[in-house]
């Protein structure tokens, strides 16, 4: 078949087989650059939607960091007032012991270990104990009859953790070889 004998486009005057491969080939690029285009996209969103989801995340974690250091706060200064109100029960006199007036400063009391428990605040073991720099501090080294080197011969102040943190470490006396 010769060249005369071919279909022809009447406005280009090339033969339709080349316009239809130049035609399709012409699409296959676009396609190719459609679907990469589409990926990047995808892409983007993607990456946008993890960015988003970080953001959040750590917003969460800024968030509870803020409230768990403001109860930290605001423990550690209810602590003393406890400690004042344990003092207080040290020197009842005996004849007032079981008063009215006395048994409504227990009730206070254990509204405040209520309130400290139910914010995961726990007591340190000390007397008795040996010593811990991590969750002790030692106020005093000395011989004691009865005890280890390094024991805690006496509780001077109550110390507390806060969801396993020291909030406040027990003061303490330690025994020491004499």
């Amino acid at each position: 078949m010769s060249d005369t004998d071919r279909p022809n486009n009447e406005s280009t005057g090339q033969p339709v087989a080349e316009l239809e491969a130049s035609s399709v080939a012409e699409l296959q690029e676009q396609l190719a650059q459609a679907q990469a285009q589409a990926a990047e996209y995808l892409d983007q969103a993607r990456r946008a939607t993890a960015d988003l989801s970080n953001a959040r995340k750590r917003m969460q974690r800024e968030a509870d960091d803020y409230r768990a250091a403001a109860a930290h706060r605001l423990l550690e200064k209810l602590l003393p007032v406890v400690d004042d109100v344990d003092r207080a029960f040290t020197v009842v006199p005996s004849d007032q012991a079981e008063t009215d007036w006395v048994n409504g400063f227990r009730m206070i009391q254990r509204k405040l270990y209520g309130l400290l428990e139910s914010e995961g605040v726990t007591t340190i073991a000390a007397e008795g104990q040996p010593f811990d720099p991590a969750v002790h501090f030692a106020v005093t080294h000395e011989a004691a009859d009865g005890f280890a080197d390094g024991q805690i011969i006496a509780e001077l102040a109550r110390g507390y953790k806060l969801n396993d943190k020291v909030l406040r470490p027990a003061m303490v006396r330690v025994a020491k070889d004499a």
